[in-house]
């Protein structure tokens, strides 16, 4: 897919570079040169542009890439600057990222397909990881709901999937289990990598380093942590 992201700060520079080591094309902007000089040779192509002004953003490919991307986030007004702008200009696909509820607020008002939080979703998932102590992945379906993915805590360890009865105790959907296989690398080097096990004999007994992923209420997630 083809990018470009707007805005190279801390926040675009990681998310450009990712995209790129990920084989997108991706073309990012910024005012400043030497954020610019710092991700260039890394991305296909970067540009020192104001983006704030029409004239010069109209030189990028806006309507020849799959997604714009406006990283933009402590000049508030630049931000909606540039979202107005390029729903001026007809960009069809365009995610901002907007670093407060004012902020997205005001995005919400553009319709845009996406807004990103990326502060607020990184402070969730480590009150995630504080309050259960575990490295635990977390997806927030509604502000009641969620999707965790955990490793099974040893206790949990030669029971069968059936024998935890984690939705008659606890009410939690049990979605997949992941099985932990060592593998090696071309180095030889061993790293362990995590499947899904699409078929589980009733009698398959859970093994240490496998990982659950299940979906219930937060507060179940909570009464089903503190039974441990």
């Amino acid at each position: 897919m083809k990018y470009i992201i707007i805005g190279l700060g801390n926040y675009g520079h990681v998310l450009a570079e990712e995209l790129s080591a990920l084989g997108h094309e991706v073309i990012g902007v910024d005012n400043s040169p030497s954020r610019v000089d710092n991700v260039k040779e890394k991305i296909a192509t970067a540009f020192v542009i104001d983006a704030t002004d029409e004239q010069a953003l109209s030189v990028l490919p806006l309507n020849g890439v799959d997604i714009v991307i406006v990283a933009i986030g402590e000049n508030f007004g630049a931000s909606i600057r540039v979202v107005a702008l390029l729903k001026q200009k007809n960009v069809r696909r365009i995610y901002a990222r907007a670093i407060d509820s004012v902020h997205r607020s005001v995005l919400e008002a553009f319709g845009l397909e996406r807004i990103l939080t990326p502060e607020e979703d990184a402070a969730r998932g480590l009150v995630r990881k504080l309050e259960f102590g575990a490295d635990i992945e977390t997806f927030r379906v509604s502000p009641t709901y969620y999707v965790l993915k955990f490793n099974v805590p040893e206790k949990f360890v030669g029971y069968t999937v059936n024998e935890l009865n984690l939705d008659q105790d606890f009410h939690l959907k049990l979605l997949a289990l992941k099985r932990a296989e060592t593998l090696k690398n071309c180095l030889g080097i061993s790293f362990t990598e995590h499947d899904v096990v699409n078929v589980l004999p009733e009698d398959d007994q859970i093994q240490v380093g496998d990982q659950l992923v299940c979906y219930g209420r937060y507060r179940d997630f909570q009464k089903f942590w503190k039974a441990l």
